[in-house]
């Protein structure tokens, strides 16, 4: 009976362990705030509106997770490694 109450918990713990090695640094997003405006608008990536965004943006740690706002929107958020911007 211990056996198998063990082997999920040894599961659960490597995967938050993981979540929290995994967590996307502050540059990991900026870059991808970059790189997602700059795919998004010619005008945009020429401007340099990427990068402004990038600068501005506040890194917010979940531990797991994490996420970035500019003036109080959600702008990125990410986990395991991975990161999503948003529109």
């Amino acid at each position: 009976m211990a056996k198998s109450f063990t082997v999920p918990l040894v599961i659960t713990a490597g995967v938050i362990a993981l979540a929290f090695a995994l967590n996307p640094s502050p540059e990991k997003h900026r870059e991808k705030i970059r790189q997602g405006i700059a795919e998004r608008s010619q005008i945009e990536r020429i401007l340099g509106i990427g990068h402004l965004t990038s600068f501005v943006s506040q890194y917010h740690s979940l531990g797991l997770a994490s996420y970035t706002t500019v003036n109080d929107k959600l702008t990125s958020a990410g986990a395991f490694g991975m990161v999503f911007v948003l529109d």
